[in-house]
């Protein structure tokens, strides 16, 4: 069983003027094959996202003129958008639609659906989408467009942006990729415009980013990011943005959106596995998108100087929008006009730069949530979530069912390498049932094939165990497989237990089953408006990595070790010396030392001769 939507990654897509050119020759071929005598563009099986899909192609198909002089495409250039004005532009109200705040103003708007009343909480993107095709046809050099036709397109595309700003609520979904989608849409519109009304258009976009979006958003791991469908990130939309965010910055060049793009691709690189598999999200927890993410990721890749196409997005959209048969769409066309514009090649290389929340080298990498508890784990090729035991997720001892890995207090982290090794130490402290308050020591080491975690806490009262993980999924070539199973060996025996309760909220990794399907069985809305990540937090057991403790060790102590991307079970020794609590296996020896005078933990380390 695969993932459906996390395929290849997309900086492995050919990005030269050629390949693209052979993309825009398909589309063309297509385009031409499929048009109406009224001029249609639509895909036959397109019912909803329709409002811009025949505008999409108009667009790509004028782009396809610029680069080719076809002289089949002036007159499909004309005939598409002649049916775009006439027949995709809506000025009477909705049935329906909730978020008007003047009704009846008769400014044009593009539908989700085309029926009246059928689903009309999706027009205000729609509009957004209607819009951003219009401006980027807009962009076009004079005289691959009628001149008529241009101008009454620039009359729709005012009104889309009046609609937009002023006729309903500003971003009624509260998703963070339609918002800037839109600022995006009205900085374009701005340059078209005569100067003193363009001015105004370009400072109320401006003025809607820093005041509804800028100003609303959400922490999450030490980053501000823009808010997406109630949270902080989506694995989905999140890349979205960020090509948004490229684009204001493109067509503007206002720092803001350079600053909170390289905000955002940070985070989204420290949180990004080596391989690019990722997981979690308030609107699409393991979803990705494809092309339209191409142009942010490619374009802060090179700002942050970090390898951000290793996101393993949906190749089946690695071009433009697609239909099951294969067939194009033009649902978000302009990311495609937008990339082949954009002279930024992509940087390939993972940053240099330790990242708080992130530890990588190699085939190896540790993602870390806000409260610096692992969120992902890869090795060998193997991907691990966070187990559950008793409605509590996460990394870490467990005694009676519970699970120390959430602080109480300020979390100390410590970043080294030495001899190839790159380690972490993360110091929490921790307060159980018992109200007494523990520090948990965790220790992560790689060279870059393997992971060293070792875990050492006060000693519990009875019996415990090392939470470590929940296998999930592995890399299988372009595609990612579900797995229940991986490479793992700890120093105090291991076990991999699977729920004996039955139902969604106990998750066996060998079911058929991917984490967003169960997520959104255990959400209070179904896929597409429920919330994965809320859904998620009511799983109780899942598939769980359990690791005895090492045995020798101080007696004050319950230590644990599990080794990552090997089957082979470490060699072990934790002891207390003069210089701290000394670690020792067959690659490397860790000491973690005294605080220093910042409360700050010591730690060295050195690789093991051979």
């Amino acid at each position: 069983m695969y993932l459906p939507h996390q395929r290849g990654p997309l900086h492995d897509l050919p990005d030269s003027p050629e390949a693209y050119d052979t993309v825009l020759a398909d589309v063309v071929e297509q385009a031409l094959a499929r048009i109406t005598p009224e001029g249609n563009l639509e895909h036959p099986d397109c019912v909803d996202d329709i409002g811009d899909t025949s505008l999409g192609m108009t667009s790509l198909l004028v782009l396809a003129l610029q680069r080719t002089g076809d002289p089949r495409l002036p007159e499909a250039v004309h005939r598409s958008l002649a049916f775009h004005l006439r027949e995709r532009v809506h000025v009477e109200d909705n049935p329906g639609y909730p978020n008007l705040r003047i009704r009846n103003s008769g400014f044009p708007y593009a539908r989700y659906v085309l029926e009246a009343g059928n689903h009309p909480i999706g027009d205000w993107p729609s509009t957004v989408w209607a819009l951003l095709q219009a401006v980027t046809i807009l962009d076009a050099p004079d005289g691959l467009v009628d001149t008529g036709r241009r101008a009454q397109l620039l009359d729709v595309a005012r009104g889309y942006w009046r609609w937009l700003t002023e006729a309903t609520f500003f971003n009624p979904q509260e998703a963070g990729n339609q918002a800037i989608g839109c600022v995006v849409g009205g900085l374009m519109l701005a340059r078209h415009l005569p100067p003193e009304e363009g001015e105004l258009v370009r400072a109320r976009a401006i003025g809607l980013y820093a005041d509804e979006i800028r100003a609303h958003r959400v922490s999450d791991r030490g980053a501000l990011l823009p808010p997406e469908h109630g949270g902080a990130y989506d694995n989905n939309y999140g890349p979205i943005s960020l090509s948004f965010l490229a684009q204001a910055h493109r067509v503007s060049g206002e720092e803001i959106f350079a600053e909170d793009g390289d905000a955002l691709a940070r985070y989204i690189d420290a949180r990004l596995t080596g391989g690019g598999f990722d997981n979690g999200g308030p609107r699409y927890s393991e979803q990705h998108s494809g092309f339209e993410s191409v142009l942010g990721l490619r374009y802060f890749s090179r700002r942050i100087s970090s390898d951000l196409g290793r996101y393993r997005g949906d190749t089946r959209w690695g071009r433009h929008a697609a239909k099951p048969d294969g067939g194009v769409d033009g649902h978000f066309a302009w990311m495609l006009v937008w990339q082949i514009q954009d002279p930024t090649r992509w940087h390939r290389t993972p940053s240099a730069t330790p990242a708080r929340h992130q530890l990588r080298a190699g085939t190896v990498s540790v993602a870390f949530d806000d409260r610096m508890t692992p969120s992902l784990v890869e090795a060998a090729g193997t991907y691990y979530l966070p187990a559950a035991v008793n409605r509590q997720h996460g990394f870490g001892p467990v005694l009676d069912g519970f699970v120390f890995c959430r602080p109480m207090g300020e979390v100390r982290v410590r970043d080294l390498s030495a001899d190839g090794l790159v380690a972490k130490l993360v110091t929490k402290p921790v307060v159980g049932r018992d109200h007494v308050l523990r520090h948990v020591r965790s220790l992560y080491v790689t060279d870059g094939t393997a992971l060293w975690t070792t875990v050492a806490v006060e000693r519990l009262p009875s019996d415990a165990y090392l939470l470590a993980g929940l296998p999930y999924a592995a890399d299988d070539g372009d595609r990612v497989r579900r797995t229940a199973e991986g490479a793992v060996a700890s120093a105090g025996g291991l076990r991999l237990t699977h729920p004996t309760a039955q139902g969604t909220e106990h998750f066996d990794a060998r079911a058929e089953l991917t984490q967003e399907q169960a997520a959104f069985e255990l959400a209070a809305d179904p896929r597409g408006y429920g919330n994965p990540d809320e859904g998620w937090r009511h799983l109780v057991s899942s598939t769980a990595l359990e690791a005895g403790p090492v045995p020798g060790t101080p007696d004050d102590l319950h230590v644990f070790a599990v080794r990552y991307g090997s089957q082979e079970a470490p060699t072990v020794s934790v002891e207390r010396t003069d210089a701290g609590l000394t670690v020792r296996t067959d690659a490397f020896t860790a000491v973690i030392g005294a605080d220093d005078e910042r409360g700050e933990p010591g730690l060295t380390l050195c690789a093991v001769s051979e």
